[in-house]
C-alpha cells in the first residue's frame, strides 16, 4: 500500500478530529471495544490524564518574568546582545548590536541600522542585553504590577 508523506507502517494515514473532555472519553470508551479502554491520544503537551480519560491542563503561575516579555517591551530600542556559541572554532563568543523587532520564547529578531542586517538569534545562546538608555519593563506580583517606578521596600 503507498503511504503518504513518507510515513511508515504503523502510522495513521489521516489526523483524527480534536476532541477534548467529556467527547474524548466518550469516544475512547467506544472505540476501546471488549477488554478495557484506549487512553485518549490528544493531550495537549504538559497536561495529565485522569483514570477516567479527562485531561488537566496546568496554567502557568501568573507572577513570572521572561527575557521575551522584556524585549517585546522594548521593540524599537537599540539593545547590544553578548552571546556565547559553545565549541565553535571560528568564534565561540559574538556580540550583535540592533533595534529590537521582535522577540520569541526561543528568538529575538533584530536588525543593524547601519547595514539593514537582519540577525535572528538563538535564546539559547544569549548571555545578556545591554541598552543605552531606559528600559521599559514591568511584571505582575502580588496581585499588582511592578514597574520601574515601583517603590523599592524593606
Amino acid at each position: 500500500m503507498n503511504q503518504p508523506y513518507g510515513y511508515g507502517a504503523g502510522y495513521p494515514q489521516y489526523a483524527q478530529p480534536y476532541m477534548t473532555g467529556q467527547a474524548a472519553t466518550i469516544s475512547s470508551m467506544q472505540s476501546s471495544g471488549a477488554g478495557g479502554t484506549i487512553p485518549p491520544t490528544n493531550v495537549p503537551s504538559g497536561a495529565f490524564v485522569t483514570p477516567s480519560g479527562g485531561n488537566i491542563v496546568t496554567i502557568p503561575a501568573a507572577e513570572e518574568s521572561y527575557v521575551e516579555n522584556i524585549l517585546r517591551l522594548n521593540r524599537g530600542k537599540l539593545a547590544t546582545f553578548y552571546m556565547t556559541y559553545e565549541n565553535n572554532r571560528e568564534w565561540n563568543a559574538k556580540i550583535f548590536k540592533g533595534i529590537i523587532e521582535a522577540a520569541g520564547r526561543d528568538h529575538i529578531v533584530i536588525s543593524d541600522p547601519s547595514t539593514g542586517m537582519r540577525y535572528l538569534l538563538l535564546m539559547l545562546n544569549l548571555d545578556y542585553v545591554t541598552f543605552d538608555e531606559p528600559i521599559k519593563y514591568e511584571y505582575p506580583f502580588q496581585g499588582s504590577v511592578v514597574t520601574p517606578s515601583t517603590p523599592i521596600s524593606s
